[in-house]
């Protein structure tokens, strides 16, 4: 994600409609959304990292960054962090980018999450998608799942969420994921590749996507409301 600015731009344009002002960011890694959610300047964010691997990455990366102060960090996950002994800021908005997919009990999760969410509260996700795209790449980083569309509204929907926006997301993604993922049964992402395709192709992924929305994608992005 950090190599393919274009991509995290896409995604986040979707989502920066229903960002609110205190915000926590579920599974930063090192960082990459993180900064630009600093830079909505928000009232609060909140980023959890649970990984002792990425955690001091993440530390590092975005201290500089927090001028105003109003960043916290924690190495924890989501369910540890709203604990009653380890209690969270307030906030009104959720993000998992590339998150719930690691989560074996995701239902819980988006339960815990609804019910601490104020009233008006969103969740925003981002999964990758497609089940039959599920290639040695995704076991090795610990997928539990790749997911439908129709299987993430569900349980979105089974929390007690009302759904504000899903839909597939980077079709010109499938063909390419399935033949190095899949059929090669590759297990590495070269660093050249992720620019080539930042480049040439999510420009023009972007511009097809912004008037037809794609009956399939590589993933699915939707925004769930408390």
């Amino acid at each position: 994600m950090a190599l393919a600015s274009n991509y995290r731009r896409w995604i986040m344009d979707l989502f920066t409609p229903f960002i609110g002002r205190h915000i926590v960011e579920v599974g930063a890694g090192a960082g990459a959304f993180s900064e630009m959610l600093l830079g909505m300047e928000p009232a609060t964010l909140t980023v959890l990292e649970p990984s002792s691997n990425l955690f001091p990455v993440l530390q590092a990366q975005l201290a500089p960054l927090d001028r105003k102060g109003v960043m916290e960090v924690r190495q924890s996950s989501f369910m540890d962090a709203a604990e009653a002994n380890r209690r969270m800021r307030p906030f009104d908005t959720a993000i998992y980018i590339n998150v719930l997919e690691h989560i074996e009990h995701d239902q819980a999760e988006l339960n815990a999450v609804f019910h601490a969410l104020p009233p008006g509260g969103r969740m925003l996700i981002f999964v990758p998608a497609l089940p039959f795209l599920m290639g040695r790449l995704d076991y090795e980083v610990g997928h539990f799942r790749r997911y439908t569309l129709r299987e993430l509204k569900s349980k979105c929907s089974a929390a007690g969420f009302s759904i504000k926006m899903a839909h597939y997301f980077d079709a010109l993604g499938i063909l390419p994921w399935w033949i190095k993922f899949c059929l090669l049964k590759s297990n590495t992402i070269e660093p050249a590749a992720v620019r080539i395709n930042d480049r040439w192709v999510v420009p023009v992924s972007r511009a097809i996507e912004s008037v037809l929305t794609p009956p399939l994608g590589k993933n699915v992005i939707l925004v769930a409301e408390k």
